[in-house]
């Protein structure tokens, strides 16, 4: 390889390096800053002065709780509804199949406050305005595009040959459905579920239109935190965010990567 090519080659990581994750090393320079005044560009003092800050607010370990609570209960009944409709759009021809594929795009196509402003009229008449049923319901119009979408692909690439084997040698649907065909796409859905639990983590919109102040999420809380206090509280919130993803995607990694726990589990 050419000087020119390699130093052209370092340049365009560089940048690609700089785009991606400077915000994110900004972030964890002013979660663990004391002060910080513009124009400097990095933080007069270190220490641990606004973690205690936002450690010490009344309501920061309910918030907590209340957006894994969500994006718990969100991600199940996504997959109690979507999953089964996947099933039957990848594996049923039927009117209108493509249109309806097609509408989880089309909502998403669109600035989503406008449909949450339209839902909450709904909401506001079925008393859902300020409930955690109402939260959970606007989550999972959120992030059903991922439960759809993703299962629905996997389930049309499992190989037709291996389950119609299955039945062959006397094995009734149920079961050729959690031997054969659920294996093969459980690693999509986990991806899908991951996604979704992830959508509905961060959800602040549609929670913060229908649940405040009765629920408050960490990303609603962050609304009144990046508006009221100085900006090192705002990038703590965002770590708090930030390292239960990483932790997912972690964990996604260890049993859905190469040679996986449980690629080794279905795959003999």
């Amino acid at each position: 390889m050419s000087r020119k090519k390699l130093i052209l080659n370092f340049l365009v990581l560089f940048i690609f390096a700089f785009f991606m994750y400077g915000p994110l090393l900004n972030t964890l320079m002013l979660a663990f800053a004391n002060k910080y005044q513009a124009p400097h560009v990095l933080p007069l003092s270190f220490g641990f002065t606004w973690w205690k800050n936002v450690f010490a607010q009344s309501d920061l370990l309910q918030a907590f709780f209340n957006s894994f609570l969500v994006a718990t209960l969100s991600t199940f009944f996504s997959m109690l509804i979507c999953l089964p409709a996947a099933y039957a759009i990848a594996r049923y021809h039927f009117k209108g199949r493509s249109l309806f594929l097609f509408s989880f795009l089309l909502s998403n196509a669109f600035p989503k406050i406008g449909l949450y402003t339209a839902i909450g009229i709904i909401f506001y008449k079925m008393q859902l305005m300020g409930t955690l049923t109402g939260v959970v319901l606007i989550n999972i119009l959120n992030t059903m595009i991922f439960m759809i979408w993703i299962p629905t692909g996997a389930f049309q690439n499992v190989y037709r040959q291996q389950e119609e084997a299955a039945r062959d040698v006397g094995a009734g649907p149920l079961r050729t459905f959690f031997t054969i065909t659920f294996p093969s796409a459980l690693p999509a859905i986990v991806v899908a579920a991951m996604y979704t639990f992830l959508g509905a983590l961060d959800e602040s919109q549609g929670t913060l239109l229908i649940g405040f102040p009765q629920v408050k999420t960490m990303a609603t809380a962050m609304y009144g935190i990046i508006l009221d206090q100085a900006p090192m509280v705002g990038a703590i919130f965002a770590l708090l965010l930030v390292l239960p993803a990483i932790l997912i995607l972690w964990l996604c990694y260890k049993f859905f990567g190469k040679k996986s726990f449980l690629q080794q589990l279905f795959i003999k």
